[in-house]
């Protein structure tokens, strides 16, 4: 048996996945990686980010992208999936709240139980939204698949 996922299950730890790392394009061509919240929905992947940072502009500029999750501790446990593709920016007002919704619901638990100080609440006003739209080739693996302990 490989070690390669199916793309249902590939799918299905993208669901699953707490974080996702994002990496964009500078300019001058150099990555940048950033952690994001995100949603899986249809097979694409749904995020917002306050609309001042810096990812916005790379985006616009440039919707090539990649993005990544991952798990496990130890070199058995090693599960992840990778995407390429490009990041469309989001207007539809029914997508936005559909994607704001699906968000909400999975990050309800991880949020500050206090309210933000009015600084940070003021940087993560304004959001845009975007859809990452992957290429058909996902690159995946599961260590456990290989039965080593």
């Amino acid at each position: 048996m490989g070690i390669r996922l199916s793309q249902d299950e590939a799918w299905a730890v993208l669901g699953a996945a707490h974080t996702g790392i994002l990496s964009t394009l500078r300019r001058d061509g150099m990555p940048i990686t950033l952690p994001v919240w995100f949603v899986a929905l249809d097979h694409t992947i749904g995020f917002s980010t306050p609309s001042r940072a810096k990812k916005v502009a790379r985006l616009r500029r440039d919707p090539r992208a990649s993005f990544l999750v991952e798990s496990g501790e130890r070199w058995v446990e090693l599960q992840a999936v990778h995407l390429t593709g490009r990041v469309d920016e989001v207007t539809d007002a029914e997508e936005v709240a559909r994607i704001t919704a699906a968000t909400d619901a999975k990050y309800a638990s991880a949020r500050p139980a206090t309210a933000m100080p009015d600084a940070t609440r003021a940087h993560y006003a304004g959001r845009t939204t975007f859809r990452f739209v992957p290429d058909e080739r996902i690159l995946s693996w599961d260590n456990a698949r290989l039965g080593l302990e």
